[in-house]
């Protein structure tokens, strides 16, 4: 049988010490609602601190955490943000010292820049009304802001920095990094950066469905390519991509293991968006999933990390990926990511989970969002109990799509498409209840949990504290990953 090891990460090994009475779930309440609509209308902007949050990109500036996103907006209505002097404008900024109480900025600029809207227009004859996927990084004593402007469904767009004094603006434009049009083999979205710490250098990543993602070389000093024009390099790839999408790079490194991380979102973003992650020691190439296999193949990658899901009395959430991963400053690390509330999946809430990083190397995220849950270690008498868990798999449902994107009227996820939550009953001295075949045993030295489950032998999941948003309870949590690289999440719920 084979056995998949997990490790918890730095953050795993903060802990408090134990309680002597046995843990059951106590009341507490969620930090904010997951339905925003009451507060969706203009006038209320400043009241969207976790709400109309997609493509978000987070680090960490002195005392505070700042997030840039999309400008996505539900109930977005220009004419009324106009009348009620809402100064509406492009890329969402906030900050948060926490990571559970956000406060909404505003807008990093005043409109779309010039030269972006001449380059998309010129050559799509339309597009360029939004702003995409920002990402900021510092350097020295400025902070660059990427972001990128498109055609929606064309090659055809353009990837742009302004710098600023200071991580809240004003920012003043530098120009193009990279620009794309229908003859380019790539298309300029979705940047995230990373410095290889030996050397210094800069590479960025980007790219989408159409040509899969690439990676080019920036100067440290201008934060711009080192040789003009250059578009870089192929990484990553699937192969029917005009269907099956995938973009949203994230670029990662973890010192602790001296592997640089590229964690990919994969299909559409309204429904099945799901993320995945593969692994170098080489920051701008060399990179391969669970199975060794190279993402530039063309072969569906794992681990998965996230996907659409529904713990039991809550709708559910679709849309959960183009995430954000980064390190809080504390030997913690969080990722970032959209999540669509079911059935609809229009109304787009902040997900952010603490990542842990496994014995062998691979990250696994919370099956529950972070709200500043004490930590603490558990005994082999707190997980006796109730349990949900849900087994993370990839969508299996062939689907209707343009672009890498859902048509109209496929906004919504179909009958199966969610990873559903099945209740599992952890009794004493390793007994499952009654309807279940196998058993479990807790390592409390290194707070894992393993389960014999469905026939396979599921080693060292990670234990630790966590809120549970369906219950509004503070509870015991897992993850990790089974032999197939798929995600495995519980939390006790009695």
């Amino acid at each position: 049988m084979v056995k998949t090891y997990i490790m918890m990460g730095v953050a795993g090994l903060m802990l408090a010490g134990c309680t002597s009475a046995a843990f059951t779930p106590t009341p507490s309440s969620n930090p904010w609602a997951d339905d925003y609509s009451s507060v969706s209308s203009m006038e209320n902007y400043r009241s969207w601190g976790t709400y109309n949050v997609h493509d978000p990109s987070c680090r960490k500036v002195g005392d505070y955490y700042y997030m840039y996103s999309t400008d996505a907006i539900f109930a977005e209505n220009r004419k009324e943000a106009k009348e009620k002097g809402v100064p509406l404008g492009f890329i969402q900024t906030r900050r948060s010292k926490d990571l559970v109480n956000w406060e909404f900025l505003g807008w990093a600029f005043p409109d779309i820049p010039e030269e972006a809207v001449k380059w998309v227009r010129s050559h799509a004859g339309g597009g360029a009304t939004n702003i995409w996927a920002p990402y900021m990084i510092p350097y020295q004593d400025k902070y660059r802001l990427y972001y990128c402007v498109s055609a929606f469904g064309r090659k055809t767009s353009y990837i742009g920095m302004a710098e600023s004094d200071s991580p809240e603006g004003p920012w003043t434009q530098k120009g193009c990094v990279v620009k794309t049009d229908d003859s380019t083999p790539m298309n300029a979205i979705d940047p995230s950066i990373v410095v290889d710490p030996k050397d210094g250098k800069w590479w960025m990543h980007y790219g989408s469905f159409f040509g899969g993602l690439y990676c080019v070389e920036l100067g440290p000093e201008t934060g711009l390519p080192v040789k003009a024009d250059d578009r870089g390099h192929l990484v990553a790839r699937r192969a029917n991509y005009r269907v099956d999408n995938l973009e949203a790079p994230e670029i990662l490194y973890h010192p602790e293991s001296g592997r640089y991380y590229l964690f990919v979102s994969y299909d559409p973003l309204m429904t099945t968006y799901n993320v995945r992650v593969g692994r170098s020691m080489e920051a701008e190439k060399g990179f391969t999933d669970f199975f060794g296999t190279a993402l530039a193949d063309t072969t569906n990658n794992f681990p998965i990390l996230t996907a659409p899901y529904r713990f039991a009395n809550h709708p559910g959430w679709a849309g959960t990926a183009h995430c954000s991963v980064f390190a809080a400053g504390d030997g913690r690390y969080f990722m970032a990511h959209q999540g669509r509330l079911a059935p609809h999946n229009m109304l787009m809430d902040l997900h952010l989970r603490q990542v842990f990083f496994t014995e062998d190397g691979w990250p696994v995220v919370s099956p529950e969002r972070y709200a500043g849950s004490a930590e603490r270690t558990f005994t082999e008498a707190d997980l006796v109990g109730e349990w949900e868990i849900i087994r993370v798999k990839e969508p299996l449902h062939e689907r209707r799509l343009e672009a890498g994107q859902v048509l109209g009227g496929e906004g919504e996820l179909q009958e199966g498409e969610a990873n559903v939550s099945r209740s599992l009953l952890l009794e004493a001295k390793g007994r499952l209840g009654k309807a279940e075949k196998g058993g479990w045993s807790f390592a409390p030295e290194k707070q894992y949990l393993t389960l014999d489950l469905d026939g396979e032998n599921i080693a060292n999941l990670i234990v630790f504290a966590g809120h549970d948003w369906e219950n509004e309870t503070e509870t015991v949590l897992f993850t990790g990953l089974d032999s197939q690289g798929r995600s495995v999440w519980g939390k006790r719920v009695k």
